[in-house]
């Protein structure tokens, strides 16, 4: 099933998240490759398997099999640092900042596609765990890159709304 038509099987009190999938399916603002790329890296932050072989089957014909690694990658890269960085963030120890966090980041030097879209995945998806400090830090890069803040904002709208869906798919 394909994430149009899994979007379709939300229930009346989901309408807003039918219109919602529907209006960022048809998105214009993003490249292919940023578009399905964050859903696919949002997908797999949520978690929930039908949602994320939904959003994969879609994104399959519309971006390489390298944005479809780096979007995943993406995922699992900031499942690990949005708690290890919302930790050091929130702990009240000051040390904790200053320590070298000594884990294992590579890809997000390395991604395999160009580092600016790998940045928006990784934004969308810390606005899904909620790491304020990682968000801060992928826009920053962003800026650097010269990401519009439109293009950026449109990637949140993606958070936002593939995490709502995943929830209420989960609560059907």
């Amino acid at each position: 099933m394909l994430f149009s038509e899994l979007a379709k099987t939300l229930p009346d009190y989901a309408k807003d998240l039918r219109l919602n999938v529907s209006s960022l399916i048809n998105e214009q603002l993003l490249s292919d490759q940023q578009k399905w790329g964050t859903f696919v890296a949002c997908a797999h932050a949520t978690g929930h398997k039908p949602l994320i072989d939904a959003v994969e089957a879609e994104a399959q014909d519309k971006i390489t099999p390298e944005a479809m690694n780096a979007a995943r990658a993406a995922a699992s890269i900031m499942a690990m640092n949005n708690v290890y960085y919302r930790f050091t963030h929130l702990a009240s120890r000051e040390e904790y900042r200053t320590m070298p966090a000594r884990l294992r980041m590579n890809v997000i030097g390395s991604p395999g596609i160009e580092k600016a879209d790998f940045e928006l995945f990784s934004l969308a998806v810390s606005a899904i765990n909620g790491c304020g400090m990682c968000i801060d830090s992928h826009d920053k890069v962003l800026a650097t890159h010269g990401v519009p803040a439109e293009k950026i904002h449109t990637s949140a709208r993606i958070a936002a709304v593939v995490q709502a869906v995943a929830r209420t798919l989960q609560g059907m």
